[in-house]
């Protein structure tokens, strides 16, 4: 069963409604595309929402697994190709608890990498993550 969504466009604002909840964010285009970059444009959304998949499915899991989980974070960037343009790479550091199991964090490290975001984009986007842990 898919999730419904709407989209409205009012000049170059975009307005995303999420059916099931009705919260709603906006995107315009970056200011190297003709917009004004006064927020998220929609390839930052793809871009960020790697990070939110992968810190989203290990807490998940470590729910699941009764392993502690808080105060993970990540930050990222999003890298553009020269046109036509499109996300080229998007390097992300993931900052974990420094209570996380030491040798638990091999799979954890693999879990988020296969998550459900990372297995969707396409092969040519350079996604890589590195492992910090506090």
């Amino acid at each position: 069963m898919g999730v419904p969504m709407t989209v409205e466009i009012d000049g170059l604002t975009c307005r995303l409604t999420h059916g099931p909840s009705g919260a709603s964010i906006s995107t315009v285009p970056p200011r190297d595309n003709g917009g004004d970059g006064s927020t998220f444009s929609p390839t930052d959304l793809l871009a960020a929402s790697l990070a939110a998949c992968a810190l989203s499915t290990l807490a998940l899991v470590s729910a699941r697994e009764g392993l502690r989980f808080h105060g993970g974070r990540a930050r990222l960037e999003k890298e553009m190709s020269p046109p036509p343009r499109r996300v080229a790479a998007v390097p992300v550091v993931l900052t974990l608890p420094a209570a996380t199991p030491v040798e638990q964090r091999p799979r954890l490290e693999e879990i988020a990498r296969e998550c459900p975001v990372a297995r969707s984009l396409h092969p040519e986007v350079q996604v890589s993550m590195r492992f910090e842990y506090v």
